[in-house]
């Protein structure tokens, strides 16, 4: 059942301990939700019963509650999503292993799901009760190479305006030798492009300076591979935002993610804005993140 144009947004968020869910809760509770977190599973069904929403709606579902499964998760938005009122939304804050041990190493914290035992095995522990509950989300967040504040902006991003229902575009940029961006819906590869790297005046330099933005144009083949990207992506857009989609993430690569890569996400970021989609752009290798390109 598709919700009324009034229907309430309720975001369902989890993930594995130590990928951010309090981050999360905290950030959106800032843009105007109503957030409660580590809410019991059995409390769900009083509290959508309760009195009409008179905000957006975000719940942190904990895997350390006692009564936490993924069959009652998936339960729970199954339900919500017959109600002609409400918006659900499951959002899943994602972390590698490696990084999630780190973490938990460098705050000395016991893993909640193994308070005994090393921190892996509670990690491995939470893995697999979320197995189901990852696969169904609709709406996943790798927060292995985030800090706090580019999480709570990247949520600032996709939720900032409760009720409006816009498509937020994310375009992003990365190098292949750190593997790809995992929640990347579209992914482009700039390696074919000349690369301003091997040019000594420009090595020290970013795709967001102009001289090197000028030498990635300057390539005969830049002009051809953007219109046909930037073609494929006007196309796209209306079609997801009909469908009901929030989010897109569209990610173009090259082997540093310094420059190619760098001056390619910002024209497209750019021409996407100037055109009044809800942009924002990442620089995953400059560790930046930014609003809509003015």
């Amino acid at each position: 059942m598709k919700p009324t144009s009034h229907a309430r947004k309720v975001v369902l968020v989890t993930g594995p301990s130590g990928a951010g869910r309090s981050t999360a809760i905290h950030a959106l509770e800032d843009i105007g939700f109503e957030a409660i977190d580590n809410l019991p599973l059995s409390l769900m069904p009083r509290l959508m019963e309760g009195p009409p929403l008179l905000r957006p709606l975000a719940l942190g579902l904990d895997t350390r509650n006692r009564e936490f499964s993924s069959e009652g998760v998936l339960s729970i938005l199954d339900t919500l999503m017959k109600r002609p009122d409400l918006e659900p939304e499951l959002l899943y804050l994602d972390c590698d292993e490696d990084v999630l041990l780190r973490r938990f190493s460098e705050t000395r914290r016991r893993h909640p799901l193994a308070p005994e035992e090393a921190p892996g095995v509670g990690i491995m522990r939470d893995f697999a009760l979320l197995t189901d509950v990852r696969a169904k989300a609709d709406t996943l967040i790798n927060t292995s190479g985030l800090t706090p504040h580019q999480l709570r902006a990247e949520l600032k991003h996709m939720f900032g305006a409760p009720g409006v229902q816009r498509l937020a575009v994310s375009v992003h940029s990365f190098s292949y030798k750190r593997g790809l961006p995992r929640s990347a819906d579209l992914l482009f590869d700039c390696r074919f492009l000349r690369n301003p790297y091997w040019d000594t005046a420009l090595r020290g330099l970013d795709g967001r300076d102009s001289a090197v933005v000028a030498y990635v144009q300057d390539d005969p083949r830049f002009k051809p591979f953007l219109d046909r990207v930037s073609d494929m992506v006007e196309f796209l857009l209306p079609a997801y935002t009909e469908e009901g989609k929030s989010h897109l993430s569209i990610a173009f690569g090259c082997t540093g993610g310094q420059h190619r890569s760098v001056a390619v996400t910002e024209i497209l970021a750019s021409d996407l804005a100037q055109q009044g989609w809800q942009v924002s752009i990442r620089h995953r290798e400059l560790g930046q993140v930014s609003g809509r390109p003015e």
